[in-house]
């Protein structure tokens, strides 16, 4: 498959004063150089807790918010040098599904006139032929065409999501990024609403971006996973490998913490001890070892090497040393490592 969208040392650091008279100037280190590519018609994880950056990273690609340095390419393009002729072009291929339906959703405005905004934004066709393809893609995500002449707060959670999914499937983008998509539902509309969005892929071929705390819904959906901890990228695989043999001790605890369906199977609950480090002055070294089980001496005084440690695998983690130094490749150059696959080099 080839690369639509490449992120290579992404950072992104929001400046705070602090002190006396809010004289010392600081900052969030809320991304701090993540790297990744998603290759089309795939579906990309990002999984972490509460205020690991996941979102400010979905924001950030999508340039609603700049980063602060970096690069993302969609398609070869640069996304971060374009101008707003060139953004607006841009977005009409990239579209993004925000974690609160209803907060998302204006509600002075009917479905219909929701829906619509983004054909009427980008000039497409005319007043009959938005309604009639409005009319259509409410069909396509399970609402009824009646629908369009109500206003937000007429719907429930679930069906305030296909209204959501509805809005960004109307362009026919090729990338949408999903921020916490089902969070907000109950469990049986959340499996209506997955279900819905993994049809939709298929039957419109396009690539997703899914951000999550929920590791079983990101399993379910995601060809790969990339697990972030207070800003970085800790261990990055195939949803398949990444579930069977996880390796970083940050991602064995988000594991050890998935309900498991059937009762008669105990897994061993990893309890993290502490809470997260301020994002504003994080730990020396490696940014989980104030929390991590297996912590060593070098943890609190050098910061880990990304490392492969299986095909497509890579991992963050001084637990691991003998595996190949995995450095991703910029957008556009060529891949110049030798004696490594190329799948490796390029990056997952």
């Amino acid at each position: 498959m080839a690369e639509l969208l490449e992120v290579y040392n992404m950072v992104k650091h929001f400046p705070v004063r602090r002190g006396l008279m809010r004289s010392r100037r600081e900052y969030v280190h809320a991304v701090d150089g993540i790297s990744f590519s998603v290759d089309s018609e795939q579906t990309m994880g990002l999984v972490g807790e509460s205020g690991c950056g996941k979102s400010t990273a979905g924001r950030a690609i999508l340039r609603l918010i700049r980063p602060t340095s970096g690069e993302v390419r969609f398609k070869g393009e640069n996304l971060l040098t374009m101008d707003a002729g060139q953004e607006r072009q841009m977005r009409r291929q990239m579209q993004m599904i925000f974690q609160d339906p209803f907060g998302s959703l204006n509600p002075r405005l009917t479905v219909e006139r929701i829906v619509e905004e983004p054909l009427l934004t980008h000039r497409e066709g005319n007043g009959r032929e938005r309604r009639e393809r409005v009319a259509d893609i409410l069909r396509i995500v399970g609402l009824l065409p009646e629908h369009m002449k109500r206003f937000p707060h007429e719907f429930s959670g679930g069906q305030r999501q296909r209204i959501m999914i509805a809005r960004a499937l109307v362009l026919q983008p090729e990338l949408i990024i999903c921020d916490e998509p089902v969070s907000a539902l109950d469990v049986s509309v959340q499996a209506q609403i997955i279900n819905l969005m993994v049809r939709l892929q298929r039957e419109f071929r396009f690539s997703y971006i899914i951000i999550s705390h929920d590791l079983s819904v990101i399993r379910y959906v995601s060809h790969k996973v990339a697990v972030m901890y207070l800003g970085q990228i800790v261990e990055m695989a195939p949803a398949a490998t990444l579930y069977a043999t996880p390796r970083h001790p940050y991602t064995l605890a988000l594991l050890s913490a998935v309900p498991m369906p059937d009762p008669r199977y105990k897994r061993q609950r990893i309890i993290l001890s502490g809470d997260v480090p301020s994002p504003i002055n994080p730990p020396a070294g490696c940014r989980f070892h104030p929390r991590c089980p297996r912590r060593m001496d070098v943890c609190e005084q050098t910061a880990p090497i990304m490392r492969e440690v299986g095909r497509q695998h890579v991992v963050a983690c001084h637990l691991y040393t003998d595996g190949p130094e995995w450095r991703p490749v910029p957008p556009g150059k060529p891949i110049k490592a030798a004696g490594r696959s190329g799948a490796s080099a390029a990056g997952i």
